[in-house]
């Protein structure tokens, strides 16, 4: 019975930290960085890992310390996905509360015209950065 209620409390701690860090990565946002957020859900098809691949290839590729890129399971961060209205994998752009969603874009080139796909991003981001 000890034991039960040592690991329940144990349990409670660990939670309230997760979600304390939680909080603190959403404080962070940087109104002068563009935020990259690419939302995915636990099972993901071939198209939404092609997305977040191709645009981690962009983001490297400009090499710019104002673009910042996270990847958010929905499932362990919903308040954030909430604020952005995401309930499926999506490609957001942020910069300080104007907001891009690529997702559309994002489906309908990652695959079949990866290449598009990679202009799209890299001209949507260049546009937040000016």
């Amino acid at each position: 019975m000890k034991q039960l209620i040592f690991f329940c409390i144990f349990m409670m701690i660990l939670m309230s930290c997760k979600n304390a860090a939680i909080k603190k990565e959403e404080e962070k946002a940087d109104p002068d960085k563009v935020q990259v957020l690419y939302f995915h859900t636990k099972k993901r098809c071939i198209t939404c890992n092609a997305i977040e691949q191709l645009t981690k290839e962009v983001v490297d590729s400009l090499d710019n310390d104002k673009i910042v890129m996270r990847i958010i399971d929905i499932s362990e961060n919903e308040k954030l996905a909430d604020k952005y209205e995401v309930t499926w994998s999506s490609l957001i752009i942020d910069k300080d509360g104007t907001i891009k969603n690529l997702t559309d874009t994002g489906f309908s080139y990652a695959r079949t015209n990866p290449d598009q796909f990679k202009v799209a991003l890299t001209e949507a981001l260049q546009n937040m950065l000016d």
